[in-house]
């Protein structure tokens, strides 16, 4: 889950909402999005989120990324979002002078959990993940890798199930789901089979 107006306002915006599907789900659910403060970190571990992600914190404070790690083991997932391989931040408003893989490598030995990679060029808009740069980063950093942005179809699970994608943790589809240009279904099964293969 992205409480994206809570990614522009820096802090929590859509609560009510997530507590909403927590109590709705039993399934692991991560949060990403306005999350800037330990309490804030704290509070949402508390009631019920699995994993928190930190994204624009992680740039403008990575200490507090680093003690989250310390205080919460395998529950703290990095968000870096791209455009044009540099680090864009504050719900993707600003770009930042930092590649991609610099701001990872700060994280390498902090305990984060995932790092997830939305390439903000193809977010939303249904033309397929950027593979190549998911795997540049995937390759660059010891922290597992989660894909995110642009995917769009069955087609791109199948992509993702290719040797080379192995080293990735996982993906993350949103808007393929939501209009039903990709059956959950469907993708879950593929991803069985081919384990069991």
């Amino acid at each position: 889950l992205v409480d994206l107006n809570g990614a522009f306002a820096g802090q929590p915006v859509n609560g009510a909402a997530v507590e909403a599907i927590l109590r709705a789900v039993t399934i692991p659910v991560q949060l990403g999005g306005g999350i800037r403060s330990m309490a804030q970190i704290e509070s949402w571990l508390v009631r019920g989120i699995r994993r928190v992600i930190l994204g624009t914190v992680a740039l403008r404070d990575p200490q507090l990324v680093k003690e989250a790690c310390r205080q919460f083991p395998g529950r703290i997932v990095v968000g870096i979002d791209a455009r044009g391989g540099r680090v864009a931040v504050e719900g993707w408003a600003e770009t930042a002078d930092i590649t991609v893989i610099a701001l990872a490598r700060q994280f390498a030995d902090a305990g984060v959990a995932a790092i997830i990679f939305t390439d903000i060029d193809r977010d939303g808009i249904l033309k397929g993940l950027n593979i190549d740069s998911t795997l540049e980063l995937a390759a660059a950093t010891t922290i597992p890798v989660i894909a995110s942005g642009g995917l769009a179809s069955i087609a791109d699970v199948k992509r993702l199930l290719q040797p080379d994608c192995r080293i990735l943790e996982g993906a993350i589809s949103g808007r393929a789901l939501y209009d039903g240009r990709l059956d959950a279904r469907e993708a879950l099964a593929l991803i069985r089979n081919a384990e069991a293969a």
